[in-house]
């Protein structure tokens, strides 16, 4: 199953670079499937694992701006996250979320790559209390640093992110889950320029 997922993540990654398309630029729309998953970290409820696929519009919003190392357009997205599994020591927890609030600066583009940073927020339903006596409704919060690889067609996005989810004091206790997670993507940019 490693070894499939592997040869998979490098398939799309090396069609991804043949050739590069525009990537994020004012007007612009961006598109994406994603899919990641990580392990707790420190600072909540240990021995615990997520994963996670969605689906992301964004839209770009400005042109470039700041100087230098900082130079690039901001983006606002929303994300659809018809799957998200917590596997818990006592159950999993299957349910769905959605990150109203996706706030992105894409860094100017180096050749084929698009460095961006991220902050975004939402919530999650489970079938179960996440962590296990909680509550089933839980609020995340998350950062990311991450690559697109732009492609000719599409572009494949590779991230670091942290998610912190917690319920945030709609039941007691509240001790919350943080988490450490790759995510990866596949989508497109599409121009704002009409044709």
């Amino acid at each position: 199953m490693r070894r499939s997922l592997f040869i998979a993540c490098v398939l799309l990654i090396a069609s991804s670079v043949s050739f590069a398309q525009t990537g994020p630029e004012k007007g612009g729309r961006e598109v994406q499937v994603w899919a990641g998953g990580g392990h707790s970290v420190s600072g909540g409820r240990g021995n615990t694992g997520a994963f996670n696929a969605g689906l992301r519009y964004g839209w770009i919003l400005t042109g470039p701006h700041l100087p230098g190392l900082l130079r690039g357009r901001f983006e606002y997205a929303v994300d659809a996250v018809p799957a998200f599994l917590v596997f818990q020591p006592t159950n999993t927890a299957f349910g769905v979320g959605f990150d109203p609030l996706g706030l992105k600066w894409n860094f100017e583009r180096h050749g084929r790559f698009s460095p961006y940073l991220e902050l975004c927020g939402g919530t999650v339903f489970t079938n179960h209390s996440v962590p296990t006596g909680t509550n089933t409704v839980n609020f995340t919060d998350q950062a990311a640093l991450g690559m697109h690889i732009l492609g000719a067609r599409h572009n494949v996005s590779l991230e670091l992110r942290y998610m912190h989810i917690s319920n945030a004091g709609l039941a007691t206790p509240n001790p919350g889950i943080n988490t450490v997670q790759v995510r990866l993507g596949f989508g497109n940019f599409f121009s704002g320029k009409k044709r």
